[in-house]
């Protein structure tokens, strides 16, 4: 077997993650990627974004600028949401950038902190609740943000420290957050066609527009291939002409048999270890 790896001889088979139906028209999809993709050419297909009642509509290379920026943002909390809390990321984009010299400027970034909390929670639905605090640098930490979350009387809390706004995550979402910054006026609606929906947010737009892509089409997303029938199998996974794989090599290999000397050896520490470190980063996780 190593002998095979090492020549490239041994391929996986990489399967469509999701069939998309529209009437009696079928196709696959690979993965969450390419499903997004679709959805947001579907979505902006004579699509228009009125940003007041009395604007032209935003349309065309324009939107689809704007749309896409969007979709990247949500792809990153998306991510982040594994270590913050959702409403805090989505308040971000709603926020003033917070950039590296905000942090020599201690009242304004404690203003901000305040600005932060009073977002948080209006939020408030009765399950959880927010404190938000500058703590100032001393001996042993740098200045930084506290995000204190009640929720369902379990109290947690979270650090944004200057590296969280040094990130690249970050910065897309404070480029987002400007360009959005008093984008959307009194009156604003978005069409799809002949469709019309008013607005209040640049959000609401764009879950219209989704959910007008998504009608009149099923989406299934597939867990294994025992899913499939015969015929589905052949056209996805076998057929030469259509069928997408993934070659093995020898880096692959090594990493797999320590992961799976991890999971499926003797040793009950390693595979504890390992599970507690690799939870919350699962995304999909089939049972």
């Amino acid at each position: 077997m190593p002998e095979l790896i090492e020549r490239g001889h041994i391929y996986i088979a990489q399967p469509p993650l999701y069939k998309i139906k529209r009437g009696k028209q079928e196709s696959y999809v690979k993965d969450d990627t390419e499903l997004n993709q679709l959805l947001l050419n579907s979505a902006l297909e004579n699509a228009g974004l009125h940003v007041n009642g009395e604007a032209p509509p935003l349309s065309g290379s324009a939107l689809e600028l704007l749309a896409r920026k969007y979709v990247e943002v949500q792809a990153i909390m998306k991510r982040w949401s594994q270590r913050y809390d959702e409403r805090l990321l989505e308040q971000l984009v709603y926020m003033p950038e917070v950039t590296l010299a905000s942090f020599d400027r201690a009242d304004w970034l404690r203003d901000w902190a305040h600005d932060l909390n009073q977002r948080l929670n209006a939020l408030a639905d009765g399950t959880r609740t927010y404190r938000v605090e500058l703590r100032a640098a001393d001996d042993s930490h740098a200045a930084r943000v506290i995000v204190h979350k009640t929720e369902h009387g379990t109290p947690s809390r979270k650090y944004l420290p200057r590296e969280f706004f040094e990130s690249a995550e970050y910065q897309r979402i404070a480029d987002l957050a400007r360009t959005l910054a008093g984008l959307i006026g009194e009156g604003a609606y978005v069409t799809r066609g002949s469709d019309r929906q008013d607005v209040g947010s640049f959000k609401e737009g764009m879950k219209w527009l989704f959910d007008q892509a998504r009608k009149g089409q099923t989406i299934q997303r597939y867990k294994g291939l025992g899913e499939m029938n015969p015929e589905q199998l052949w056209e996805t996974t076998i057929n030469p002409e259509t069928r997408r794989l993934m070659q093995v090599r020898i880096e692959d290999a090594v990493a797999a048999d320590d992961i799976f000397t991890t999971l499926m050896g003797d040793q009950v520490e390693p595979r504890r270890e390992f599970i507690e470190k690799n939870a919350l980063s699962v995304a999909n996780l089939d049972i």
